[in-house]
């Protein structure tokens, strides 16, 4: 179970920005999309867990929010091209071994105009992951999706900064943060 706050970076990166629709992929318990949902955007959630998914329901039922939640992998199903405002990966875990093909498919999910936000974990020591079992080597990382974007988006941060708000405890003090808005102009009809 997780603290049940949205991320630091999340809330710093979104707050202010006009309100639309947002994929959060790799969702976990719920946080960041009820966050958002709490503040008008309307919110496809995503999870590979189920059990991440079910506790995701009762957070946002118990925050008397709409989310559309759904247990998936975007790997085998892919989001809609172009019909977000906002995607949004926090800490992802997506493995390398499939290649660019589902990093593509995220990026196209974003609308012209939409936003690109992802979040990692900076300075984390590979050694220390792999005596955990987590070899860092096989998932995608910030700079896989910062050599993708540069076609069709334009790169508003791409940095190492401290972490908003860190849970009490953690080790993990930096975010490593990419920001991206996908060129042309934002939709009519889009929230």
């Amino acid at each position: 179970m997780w603290s049940g706050a949205p991320n630091g970076s999340l809330v710093t990166e979104i707050a202010g920005l006009p309100v639309g629709r947002a994929l959060d992929v790799g969702c976990g318990e719920g946080a960041d999309a009820i966050w958002l949902a709490q503040r008008g955007w309307q919110v496809t959630a995503i999870d590979i867990s189920s059990v991440a998914i079910s506790r995701a329901r009762v957070a946002a039922k118990e925050a008397d929010v709409d989310v559309d939640w759904a247990c998936a992998d975007i790997l085998e199903t892919p989001p809609a091209p172009h019909a977000f405002d906002l995607l949004t990966i926090q800490y992802p875990a997506l493995l390398r071994t499939a290649g660019e093909r589902p990093l593509r498919a995220l990026l196209n999910a974003v609308a012209p105009g939409g936003l690109l936000l992802i979040v990692g974990h900076a300075h984390a020591d590979p050694e220390i992951a792999r005596q955990h079992g987590f070899d860092p080597d096989n998932y995608v990382d910030l700079a896989d999706f910062s050599r993708l974007v540069v076609d069709d988006f334009d790169v508003e941060t791409n940095d190492i900064r401290p972490r908003p708000s860190p849970p009490p405890g953690t080790h993990h003090a930096d975010d490593a943060v990419l920001r991206a808005r996908r060129r042309g102009e934002r939709r009519a009809g889009l929230c």
